[in-house]
């Protein structure tokens, strides 16, 4: 049975009693921000089994994507050179959400293994937690499990979320791959899980821990379980290892051709076949290579996927051609690969051409560390140089000291890593924050939807992070209201600022900020004093927060605009509404070209001139999600949801909790001022709305008209004129440079004639007047020839600053070194420089100490 025929299988067996087939999640969890990736069946069921959120079924059945390379679930090391680790991997699972239980469980599995599989009952183990004799009676009275192949475990059988919460006993099903394998079946002391091989896990969760530990009995008890489609299929196909499958060996078919490797067996083919199914998937689902969070670990699995590749001796783009095969793979399961193919393509070959360098560069290095090396141990430092010098992860540091039988002292690369971290922290200019640290119990109301000054108690206070009574007059501090229009930043958008009264006492609010439930606002007592207690009146800054408003709706406009451009692989990866300008950050491989952006902006301002209103809507998040309303990835939504919609015929439908406009028209005007990289993959426009793109426009025609006066022209031609002008600067460039060379020709004949002889060494240290740096240089070459054989020293003065260059010819330089010369005069002039033993060059900052410099270049030969 080829792997999509058992993937179906399984689906239709688990359809047919009763469950739902439920499609797989993406791989970046939404409504978990403890994980880093999806890397389990039953993660997106999550809030169902704890009760938070209900579903219109009670038993469900998938194939999920599942990645482990980073975090606590890390395989990323083992991949390639064992037969079952995966960074990617299905997880085929059937879930009970307090409908069956251990029963049920069993005889499903049971009877999917030995009856829809044909496997046979004497080639299969079973376990179960020591303490469950409930599904040890199960097993062994009701399924007719031999006692001969049944073992029960202890602290390996029991699976929990976390150290409070949900779990329960665990049954397992173990294959046996025969006799000729070394190794013995589960809880004996040669079970080296490789003879026994684990294909399902039944997972009872029927506790809920308290934390003193006492496990109390689940009102509802449910069953999560998993079965690894890779693992099951190697057990049908007849094959050991997990690479023999039919899946993998196309991929390594791919692999071969595309990197000119012919051995199917290679180590590093794997890796190779691996990574190229959790790069692929982790793009499809919106994920791009960066430095940081998930981004990171996914360039991570790509560059060591690409080490491989040039370890067999592939040293061109390769990586991005093997999504074709994976597409034929798996493209009918998950369609959406199918459909991101180019993207997918175009982020892996950006990747692999950036890498390229990186890794030609780092090698070197490496090698020359590998050889100079005393023992069998990398140095923290030096895996620390290769990575923050050359971008070389220790990871793919580790990786080759792997293949070289050699260890890497990771311990010292953490703390080279913390300390440059420490100078980073240090380096940074902080004001005191300190609401990052309180506790605070209120939870506070938000009328700022509705009203932009409100009456309402103070029920905390705050200062230096520390709850007190009364804030008094010259104190900073943080103030808690039951209820407040003070917007706090979420979501991109600022803190609102304004004023708390009472009477006479005066506190004015710098920044609001949310704190568990509690909006915080900071700021300091201008008059008078507050006490917990008192009512005051809240006064956000009017003119300020309608800015801001006009900024974030225009961001949504903006964002729609961008999909409609540039495509639906837009996504939004980060961004900031101010009150002065807008940033958005957006997944995309390439900078948006000036007809794109001013397509962009035609869009938005059409948008704006519609004058549509503005609707915000409370909806529950599936049908929000049904509803068209976009969300962001990995971000965690309440139930109830705010949906906003902008535009002509719902042109823009997003999930947001921020504040917006009443009108598309309230904005005015739209204008992008910058369009730049964020990241590699990650593009960043900034943007000016209302007043602000008025006085940006006007700026731009200050600065074309200062330009029109300059070049003596009109507005309308001045762009004509700047071009002809930039025309004859470069001729007149080209014939200075043909100058300096003529005066470098006739210089260098003139200089032989302060050539010195110093024991028996030709010297010559001048100061050549009217050359710069690439005239020195040329005059050196010219020097050298028509000396033969000398030591030179040559320099230049251009206002404070001396040019350098030192020269050895080729006979002298196991005597001088030019860079030791260089460095010599370099000194004494206030500067630096290096180079090779037979040319160097520098420069300084001390033209009155160059002469006696000159002079000292007599000694250094002489000595």
């Amino acid at each position: 049975m080829k792997s999509a025929e058992l993937r179906q299988a399984f689906l239709d067996y688990f359809a047919s009693q009763g469950h739902t087939k439920v499609p797989s999640s993406s791989l970046v969890p939404h409504n978990d921000p403890t994980l880093l990736f999806t890397n389990a069946g039953m993660n997106q069921f999550k809030d169902v089994f704890l009760g938070r959120e209900s579903r219109d079924y009670t038993r469900a059945t998938s194939s999920q994507r599942c990645v482990r390379a980073g975090g606590k679930h890390n395989d990323l090391e083992n991949v390639g050179y064992t037969a079952r680790h995966h960074t990617f991997f299905e997880m085929l699972g059937n879930f009970s959400f307090g409908d069956y239980f251990k029963r049920e469980a069993i005889k499903f599995a049971w009877e999917f293994l030995t009856g829809t599989l044909g496997l046979p009952e004497e080639r299969l183990w079973v376990t179960v937690h020591i303490s469950d004799d409930e599904a040890a009676d199960i097993w062994l009275k009701e399924m007719g499990v031999s006692a001969e192949r049944f073992s029960r475990l202890d602290e390996d059988n029991f699976w929990q979320m976390g150290d409070t919460g949900p779990c329960g006993p665990c049954s397992e099903i173990f294959y046996d791959h025969g006799a000729d394998v070394p190794g013995g079946p589960p809880g004996s002391e040669n079970d080296d899980l490789d003879r026994y091989i684990e294909i399902w896990n039944l997972v009872f969760m029927q506790y809920d821990r308290q934390e003193d530990g006492e496990l109390k009995p689940l009102p509802k008890p449910s069953v999560d379980t998993g079965m690894g489609l890779e693992r099951i299929a190697a057990v049908l196909q007849g094959v050991h290892s997990n690479y023999e499958i039919d899946m993998f060996q196309a991929l390594l078919q791919a692999a071969a051709k595309a990197t000119g490797c012919n051995d199917l067996e290679e180590k590093s083919l794997r890796v190779i076949a691996d990574h190229i199914r959790s790069s692929s998937f982790l793009i499809c689902d919106g994920v791009i290579p960066s430095n940081e969070g998930r981004g990171y670990v996914l360039r991570r699995i790509i560059r060591r996927a690409l080490r491989h590749g040039h370890k067999l001796g592939q040293d061109k783009p390769f990586f991005s051609t093997l999504v074709t095969a994976l597409v034929e793979q798996m493209g009918e399961a998950y369609p959406e690969l199918a459909r991101e193919q180019a993207r997918i393509e175009k982020a892996l070959l950006a990747e692999e051409e950036q890498f390229g360098r990186t890794l030609a560069a780092g090698m070197k290095v490496l090698e020359a560390a590998i050889a100079e090396l005393q023992g069998k141990t990398l140095s923290g430092e030096v895996l620390f140089n290769l990575y923050d010098t050359h971008g070389f992860p220790p990871d793919l540091t580790a990786d080759v000291a792997r293949e070289r039988d050699l260890e890497v002292d990771m311990a010292g690369f953490e703390k080279a890593m913390e300390a440059q971290r420490e100078r980073a922290r240090g380096a940074g200019s902080f004001a005191n924050d300190y609401s990052d640290r309180l506790n605070i119990e209120a939870e506070t109301g938000f009328s700022g939807y509705e009203k932009l000054a409100d009456d309402d108690e103070i029920v905390g206070l705050y200062r230096d992070g520390e709850a007190v009574d009364s804030l008094a007059a010259g104190e900073e501090g943080m103030v808690v209201l039951a209820s407040t229009p003070f917007y706090a930043e979420s979501g991109g958008q600022v803190g609102d600022t304004g004023f708390l009264v009472k009477g006479d006492s005066r506190f004015a609010v710098a920044d609001t900020k949310k704190r568990q439930a509690a909006h915080v606002h900071l700021g300091s007592m201008e008059s008078g004093s507050l006490n917990v207690g008192d009512k005051v009146s809240a006064y956000v800054d009017v003119e300020r927060r309608k800015a801001i408003m006009r900024n974030h709706s225009a961001t949504h406009l903006m964002h729609a605009a961008l999909r409609d451009v540039l495509g639906e692989h837009v996504q939004q990866k980060g961004s900031l509404v101010a009150e002065d300008y807008l940033r958005f950050d957006f997944s995309h491989g390439e900078a948006v070209s000036d007809a794109q952006r001013e397509q962009i902006e035609t869009i938005v301002n059409r948008q704006i001139l519609a004058n549509t209103a503005v609707s915000t809507e409370l909806m529950d998040i599936d049908a929000a999600r049904d509803a068209g309303a976009m969300a962001l990835f990995g971000e965690k939504y309440d139930d109830q949801v705010r949906v906003l919609t902008m535009g002509s015929d719902g042109f823009s439908k997003e999930l947001c909790g921020g504040t917006h406009v009443s009108r598309t028209g309230d904005i005015g005007l739209f204008r992008i001022t910058l369009e730049a990289s964020a990241a590699a993959g990650v593009r960043r426009i900034e943007a000016v709305t209302g007043e602000n793109a008025l006085a940006a426009m006007r700026k731009q025609e200050q600065a074309l008209s200062d330009i029109a006066a300059t070049v003596k022209s009109t507005p309308d031609n001045a762009a004509e004129r700047v071009r002809n002008q930039a025309q004859k600067v470069r001729e007149l460039e080209k014939e200075i440079e043909r100058l300096k060379q003529k005066l470098a020709s006739g210089a260098g004949s003139d200089l032989t004639d302060s050539v010195q002889d110093i024991n028996g060494v030709k010297v010559l240290a001048t100061q050549v007047d009217g050359a710069d740096g690439k005239t020195l240089r040329v005059t050196m070459d010219k020097l050298k020839d028509k000396l033969g054989s000398a030591v030179i020293l040559l320099a230049a003065v251009e206002g404070d600053k001396v040019a350098l260059v030192a020269g050895v010819t080729k006979d002298l330089t196991d005597r001088f070194k030019a860079g030791d010369l260089l460095k010599h005069v370099a000194e004494q002039v206030d500067g630096r420089g290096g180079g090779r033993p037979d040319m160097a060059q520098g420069g300084g900052n001390n033209p009155a100490a160059l002469p006696a410099a000159l002079e000292s270049v007599k000694d250094w030969v002489a000595g």
